[in-house]
């Protein structure tokens, strides 16, 4: 079976014809609907194109279509991928075992790879070689709105630190009108993601040593833990507006009490819900469990058989992995100006603390209490992926028993290692 067709199809992708135009594809800008990310985006762009022959062109695709649907992967089977791109670390083994990512690690400057912090690149590196260069990084939280906890008679010292306490909590805070929690429910790489830290906090996982451990009581658990959220009628089965990482559509307009999202959600909040009054805390763990979160977020990626990949991947070390104060100024803008995240780089992360940013309020609950509980986002060929989300799918909204759904998912997961040759599985 080796590296599978779809990751096979990918060897064949390129783009149009002209090595002077760039195509960059994202979700963030230029966007019809004005932004600080867009405006970043844009930015940066423009400022390369200033001063480079070769120009980049972003194309905005659409969240929903980008994350969840099968655009990015249709266009490369298609021989029409795009010249740089954003992926995450879910499907990050679809291009590099296919053969579709340039190595950036000739492209960096001297010095960039030790700006790092820990773990940053490991989801992105094959071999000692660096394929992707991560923008952010990601945690994930529960946020709550302040004022429904008053209406239903719940303080601070109410806020659930334990599964149990959290399914008591969300039914207390459920009304006619309002769900007491949201988790996501839509099949993807994202409700995957924001799935695996409950895994963890059992010490569950999918893969080690070469051999599916996904049929395990950690799994169970947190599939039944997910599954109970709809069986109380706590969460509901979709989400408003962008998702269930959207906190405006869904927090602030009234639809639930509780939702689960990322550190995203605080400039999305700070622009949109100025005067909303919201509060944060980790995500609630079994008995006995490890607090623990997910720290996910996008990278740069080049198209290894794109119309011109060297001048690419130096548009993506200079724009993420330049070490000069413009660079990190840069990086920094990204992270504390056009959205919140933490950044990945020590760098970044000190110029952010001498502008004040995790200093105060929710960021710096994030920065000093969130940041030490980071577990890098797995990087899982797509074949693991999809057995997890039928998994996942099967508990949650179809409501079957998380034994064997776990069992099922982990017999798929077996038979495809035995065959599996491509990058390692973190």
């Amino acid at each position: 079976m080796g590296i599978g067709a779809g990751a096979a199809a990918l060897l064949t992708a390129c783009g149009s014809d002209n090595p002077h135009e760039l195509s960059f594809w994202n979700f963030y800008g230029p966007s019809p609907t004005p932004s600080s990310t867009s405006d970043w985006f844009r930015s940066v762009t423009d400022e390369w194109n200033r001063n480079n022959d070769v120009k980049v062109r972003p194309r905005f695709i659409a969240g929903s279509a980008y994350m969840n649907g099968n655009t990015l992967q249709t266009a490369f089977s298609a021989g029409s991928g795009p010249d740089i791109f954003l992926l995450s670390p879910g499907d990050f083994l679809r291009y590099q075992n296919g053969g579709a990512l340039l190595d950036l690690t000739p492209y960096l400057p001297a010095g960039a790879r030790e700006d790092y912090v820990k773990g940053a690149l490991d989801t992105r590196t094959v071999d000692d070689r660096v394929y992707a260069l991560p923008m952010e990084i990601e945690p994930l939280v529960i946020y709550y709105d302040k004022r429904a906890f008053e209406q239903a008679h719940l303080a601070e010292s109410d806020l659930p630190r334990t599964w149990d306490q959290f399914l008591d909590v969300g039914a207390k805070l459920t009304s006619r009108n309002r769900f007491g929690a949201l988790f996501e429910t839509l099949p993807g790489y994202y409700q995957n993601f924001v799935w695996y830290p409950f895994l963890w906090q059992g010490g569950g996982g999918a893969v080690a040593d070469g051999k599916s451990i996904f049929d395990s009581e950690p799994a169970r658990n947190a599939l039944g833990f997910w599954r109970e959220t709809q069986r109380r009628g706590i969460s509901p089965k979709a989400a408003l507006g962008g998702g269930s990482g959207d906190t405006p559509s869904n927090l602030v307009a009234g639809y639930c009490a509780m939702q689960q999202s990322g550190i995203w959600a605080v400039a999305d909040l700070k622009t949109q819900a100025p005067k909303f009054d919201y509060g944060i805390f980790p995500l609630p763990i079994p008995e006995g469990g490890k607090q623990v979160t997910d720290g996910g977020g996008w990278a740069f990626a080049v198209n290894a058989r794109g119309k011109n990949p060297e001048a690419a991947a130096r548009f993506v070390a200079w724009a993420l992995a330049s070490t000069d104060a413009a660079g990190v100024d840069r990086a920094r803008r990204w992270n504390t100006v056009a959205k919140t995240n933490l950044p990945p780089r020590e760098s970044v992360r000190k110029a952010a603390e001498a502008h004040g940013d995790f200093t105060s309020g929710v960021l710096k609950t994030f920065a000093t209490s969130i940041a030490p509980t980071l577990r890098s986002e797995p990087r899982y060929p797509p074949e693991v992926y999809k057995a997890i989300s039928d998994a996942i799918q099967s508990t949650q909204l179809s409501g079957n028993a998380p034994g064997g759904a776990a069992r099922q998912a982990s017999d798929v997961i077996d038979n495809f290692l035995l065959t599996y040759r491509g990058g390692s599985i973190l």
